[in-house]
């Protein structure tokens, strides 16, 4: 299904892993210290991005002087401890599975690359990938194309022979500013 691309590049919380209910608990738990809401709706359409921006964007939603660092901070804090035990792979891995060892895999995710590699490695998924690229191994964030393309630079693959897995608009614009095909994973029933 994949055999025009050279390179397969994955979004991994919500594409590869199931760990959107954790990271919404973990908001919850956060912002309810403060006496804010979790607007689910504010922040699905930013799913992708860093957390220090999520932070950023529902602090000033509230109209809140908080840090928005100090805040992703605590939040990266609380879903650390809560993902080991509730996180699962989501169907998609059978993609990663079947091209293993046939074509150069990288994830470009909007957590940070440690998180990434701690996730990966507890599920017994690190080692199907060439790369991982994190938030905080770029400059600029999905819908910004530097995440994929430093993927494809670390895989040797040129990004119009890359295909990109993602479950968040952000991904796919990053995506196609890349050059990039993609799959929204959305539309797989």
């Amino acid at each position: 299904m994949y055999d025009d691309y050279d390179g397969l590049i994955f979004d991994m919380d919500g594409t590869l892993l199931d760990t959107e209910p954790t990271h919404r608990k973990a908001w919850h738990q956060v912002l309810n210290k403060y006496g804010m809401q979790f607007d689910e709706s504010l922040v699905v359409g930013l799913n992708g991005s860093p957390t220090w921006f999520i932070a950023g964007t529902i602090l000033a939603a509230h109209q809140s002087s908080l840090d928005p660092y100090q805040l992703a901070e605590e939040k990266t804090a609380a879903v650390s401890a809560m993902l080991l035990d509730h996180v699962r792979p989501l169907p998609l891995i059978s993609v990663v599975k079947q091209a293993y060892g046939k074509k150069p895999m990288a994830v470009g995710t909007g957590s940070e690359h440690h998180m990434a590699e701690m996730l990966l490695e507890h599920l017994g998924l690190l080692h199907y990938f060439d790369a991982i690229v994190g938030a905080d191994d770029v400059k600029a964030y999905k819908p910004h194309p530097e995440t994929f393309l430093r993927c494809a630079e670390l895989i040797g693959v040129a990004p119009e022979k890359c295909v990109v897995f993602e479950d968040a608009d952000f991904g796919i614009q990053a995506a196609q500013a890349a050059n990039m095909a993609f799959v929204d994973v959305r539309l797989i029933p």
